[in-house]
């Protein structure tokens, strides 16, 4: 009997093991990925809302990228990804040059269109967070012109309030273990898509790859 219960027993905690195995597989799946790879050139890919600005799809020597053109001047953006409240962060890579004097901008943004957005401002040399066209937060930050620089934004649920937190690094780089930037939201985030945005300010192309939304763990 004693030696029934101990199979018993051993079968459970396998069992137990095996079921957050993979509950920690499906929070570590993405919720939404693309590199673009399969996207033809001159092609918008099938699943994104542009809200504004010819974005197109473009060989970048062996690497296929989504490519912003660097005119007209304007502020533009497109929508990718499931939708969501928060516990849940966006990544990208993103790629510009300076002209001069003349700096682009470029970001990611969570919860839709009037949601939060995290954004390079090398013209401040500046990171910033946004709330729908507000400022909310900012930290020095020095862009290099020609190098892909990753961004990151995620939104949590934090006891009583949301916290909206970012960081970047540049190509080759490692990433920060901490946020760089962080904004407290007090009232619940509207559900929204993914996003990413460029101003071509310097009349030079801005390029993205490797979008990927993913499931954060809400803290206590």
């Amino acid at each position: 009997m004693k030696h029934f219960k101990k199979i018993m027993i051993g079968v459970l905690f396998a069992c137990s093991v095996a079921g957050a195995s993979r509950a920690l597989a499906e929070d570590a799946k993405p919720l939404y990925q693309n590199n673009f790879e399969t996207l033809e050139a001159g092609k918008t890919p099938d699943d994104f809302l542009i809200l504004d600005g010819a974005f197109v799809g473009k060989q970048e020597g062996g690497n296929k990228i989504l490519e912003l053109p660097g005119a007209p001047l304007d502020t533009f953006g497109a929508l990718f990804g499931p939708t969501e409240k928060s516990d849940v962060a966006v990544t990208a890579r993103i790629n510009s040059t300076s002209k001069g004097r003349r700096f682009p901008t470029f970001g990611v943004s969570l919860n839709g269109q009037g949601g939060y957005k995290l954004q390079v401002s090398p013209g401040k040399k500046a990171l910033e967070l946004y709330q729908r066209d507000a400022v909310v937060a900012t930290v020095p930050y020095e862009w290099k012109s020609g190098q892909w620089t990753t961004l990151r934004l995620q939104v949590t649920k934090v006891g009583e309030i949301w916290k909206v937190e970012g960081k970047v690094w540049p190509q080759g780089g490692t990433e920060p273990d901490k946020a760089m930037i962080s904004f407290d939201e007090t009232k619940q985030p509207t559900a929204g898509r993914a996003a990413i945005w460029g101003s071509p300010y310097a009349t030079t192309p801005i390029q993205f790859d490797d979008l990927v939304v993913t499931r954060v763990g809400a803290k206590p």
